[in-house]
């Protein structure tokens, strides 16, 4: 099989890849304000270090982060912030990756964004609101996210899913797309990405581009 007759998947990393910063301390800034920002990364730091030292696991120190900012929020008001959040700060976006996907999506290209980001402040960027990511027939780009628990329809705090980083990445991409497992070579992947975060993913692919659209 040739690449033309392949089926095409182009797969993004969300945070420093289509955007310009990263969406968790953004999205948190939009919501509780830029002191308390600072408050908390400042109560963290030594976490921080760290984590970007690799001596903790970086999935905990973000659940932690995520947890003190919006543990015991109902869901229907995170989901309602997520969505400004998305629509208001669209600014955040590398220009020339949004033309990207876009183009894509016109040639009829499959389009995943699997991040490490919570999906449900990814998908407002790319849908209207979170209900179109839930209707299998409007499903353009699709979001691969790190998921967020909710008990009797507050935020835990805590993920339901493996932080979506490094091989996860990988695995999350042939849940998605369980046909990748035992048919891979009937797939052409085009994967944009970063960070560490994204190597398994981008050596899984076909054809890499690191650090895309900073131009």
């Amino acid at each position: 099989m040739n690449d033309n007759t392949k089926k095409h998947i182009i797969v993004f990393d969300f945070d420093g890849t289509l955007t310009k910063r990263d969406s968790l301390l953004a999205f948190i800034s939009f919501v509780k304000g830029p002191v308390a920002l600072f408050l908390g990364l400042f109560l963290f730091s030594p976490l921080l270090v760290l984590m970007k030292l690799h001596l903790v696991d970086n999935g905990k120190t973000k659940q932690r982060l995520f947890s003190f900012f919006f543990k015991g929020t109902p869901l229907e008001t995170f989901n309602a912030w997520c969505d400004d959040f998305g629509h208001e700060r669209r600014d955040i976006l590398r220009e020339r990756g949004r033309k990207y996907l876009l183009a894509g999506l016109l040639k009829g290209d499959a389009i995943y964004v699997v991040s490490a980001s919570i999906d449900n402040w990814v998908i407002p960027f790319f849908y209207d609101d979170n209900a179109a990511y839930d209707s299998d027939d409007e499903k353009l780009v699709y979001i691969v996210g790190t998921r967020i628990e909710v008990k009797d329809g507050r935020l835990t705090g805590r993920f339901t899913t493996r932080n979506c980083y490094g091989a996860e990445k990988v695995r999350r991409l042939q849940e998605i797309v369980p046909d990748l497992r035992e048919n891979r070579s009937h797939y052409y992947i085009t994967a944009f990405g970063d960070s560490r975060g994204d190597k398994e993913m981008m050596d899984y692919a076909d054809e890499k581009h690191y650090k895309p659209f900073r131009k």
